[in-house]
């Protein structure tokens, strides 16, 4: 998907690690919602408090699921999944674009 229609954007961004992970959430008529942002090359950590769909739109990262000792390389066009209350660790190595679904 290119864009999203009827939507409503909040316009307060969220910030993370001094600035070098942001988002803006996107509000959908049906309730749901998502996270647009971006990561700068970096290593990362994550909880869940919902289930997550984060799809890498650009760049490339390498992530360490919850329960793995494996790192899976992920670049624009690739997405993962992500447990409800759990966490997860990235390895970012180009500014990555991404969006993320709560399920």
């Amino acid at each position: 998907m290119k864009q999203f229609e009827n939507v409503n954007v909040e316009l307060e961004g969220n910030s993370y690690f001094d600035g070098a992970v942001t988002s803006r959430t996107v509000n959908f008529p049906d309730g749901s919602r998502k996270t647009l942002g971006f990561m700068l090359p970096g290593e990362y950590a994550f909880g869940t408090a919902a289930a997550e769909h984060m799809e890498i739109t650009s760049g490339e990262l390498d992530v360490k699921l919850p329960g793995s000792s494996e790192w899976i390389s992920i670049k624009g066009g690739e997405s993962f999944a992500v447990p409800a209350d759990s966490k997860f660790q990235v390895k970012v190595k180009t500014v990555t674009d991404y969006c993320c679904s709560y399920l």
